[in-house]
């Protein structure tokens, strides 16, 4: 008689999914939901499906007809009693996370989040569903079993209290999606850096770059802040941000014949064009004092080689062209004039965004004396050796 209970049973789960799944094929060419809705949609009803096998046994193990032995019809009765609890509990799960993404395209969804809320709700409903079960399968009043813990809750914190709060920080880590296997992480106050290979209760494993491994308390990625990468890798840009110092000393105006010369350079045909006509019409509305030097606006090395960097950056397939290039001069010091890079390199691997970054620079240091520009470095024989005022630019 079991055994024709427990196929009938499995027979109804296995009819109820493969009607589920045709009425799931219907829906989802009658609807225009979004793939994430559907699925938490199908979720949902799949798991509330998982209450037909159980009805099934619980049904069959109340009628007499069947003549079971009393204890066990009461354990087959509370046994399916209990698992129809969990397929409500789990259905009521994903129901609350499809009412968090639908309430997310509400226009006052940034400024009024309901997901705090809801964790709030997950963790009230799988509670009360936990006592549920308990009680169900051995045959209590719920209401006597909570009498007991709440005796012993004073006495049960206190010897779970880690427990409880790296409990707690795991769930919310899970469910803010703070930290991933295979993130890199960065979080000095504990001397981590680099890949998680481990998330577990008490315990996040960090291994890092030097091979290193670095256990972290879950709780103190709650309680402490850290850096997530993840970001970058998604977004398909690692940053390059890094400046090179030149001498102020060989900052100076340029001739006609070295602005004729850099006009050779492909990139700074148009920029040297503009520009020269900008500054034309600057002096010219000067009348008489544009006459002199003094008073004119002119072309600068540093000026057009900053011009030139920034043509550069934008030519290389390297550096990502979707996300900010910008080439600026940062406050001067005692260390020279700093001109940053700012831009990002198109792949985040590491080898190649380092092969990247010094290509640039190799190039850059290589072609500043076509500008007449120099590099700052501390004091040597070249750093005594005067710039020439009337050196030309040869290409």
């Amino acid at each position: 008689v079991l055994i024709m209970l427990g196929l009938l049973a499995c027979g109804a789960n296995y009819a109820s999914k493969w009607l589920l799944m045709r009425w799931w094929q219907r829906l989802r060419l009658a609807t225009e939901a979004r793939r994430h809705e559907r699925q938490l949609q199908l979720a949902v009803i799949a798991r509330l499906a998982n209450l037909i096998p159980a009805l099934i046994l619980a049904g069959g193990a109340s009628m007499p007809e069947l003549r079971l032995n009393p204890s066990l019809a009461t354990v087959l009765r509370n046994v399916a009693a209990a698992f129809m609890v969990l397929c409500v509990l789990r259905a009521l799960d994903k129901l609350l996370d499809l009412a968090d993404l639908l309430y997310r395209k509400r226009p006052d969804s940034r400024s009024k989040p309901i997901k705090g809320f809801l964790q709030l709700g997950k963790i009230s409903i799988f509670i009360a569903g936990a006592l549920l079960i308990i009680s169900t399968l051995i045959n209590k009043n719920p209401l006597i079993l909570l009498s007991g813990l709440g005796a012993m809750a004073a006495v049960l914190m206190l010897i779970f209290q880690d427990t409880i709060l790296s409990l707690v920080a795991s769930l919310q880590l899970g469910t803010n999606d703070m930290v991933r296997i295979g993130d890199w992480i960065e979080m000095p106050s504990q001397n981590a850096d680099g890949d998680v290979i481990e998330i577990a209760l008490h315990t996040v494993k960090v291994q890092n770059w030097d091979k290193t491994i670095t256990t972290v308390p879950v709780r103190k990625l709650i309680t402490d802040s850290f850096k997530n990468w993840r970001g970058m890798f998604d977004t398909g840009g690692r940053r390059i941000m890094r400046s090179l110092y030149l001498d102020q000393r060989s900052v100076r105006f340029l001739s006609d014949e070295e602005i004729a010369g850099l006009e050779e350079l492909t990139v700074l045909n148009q920029y040297l064009d503009d520009k020269q006509r900008e500054l034309g019409e600057w002096n010219a509305r000067l009348a008489a004092l544009g006459a002199k030097p003094v008073n004119q606006r002119r072309v600068t090395n540093l000026g057009t080689f900053r011009a030139y960097v920034e043509h550069y950056l934008r030519s290389l397939p390297g550096v990502n062209q979707e996300m900010i290039i910008m080439v600026r001069q940062l406050q001067p010091g005692p260390t020279g004039i700093p001109l940053q890079i700012y831009c990002f390199s198109s792949d985040t691997r590491w080898l190649v965004y380092e092969k990247v970054q010094a290509d640039i620079f190799d190039h850059l240091l290589a072609i500043l004396p076509v500008f007449g520009l120099r590099v700052f470095q501390e004091i040597s024989d070249v750093a005594h050796t005067p710039m020439p005022a009337d050196a030309a630019i040869t290409l």
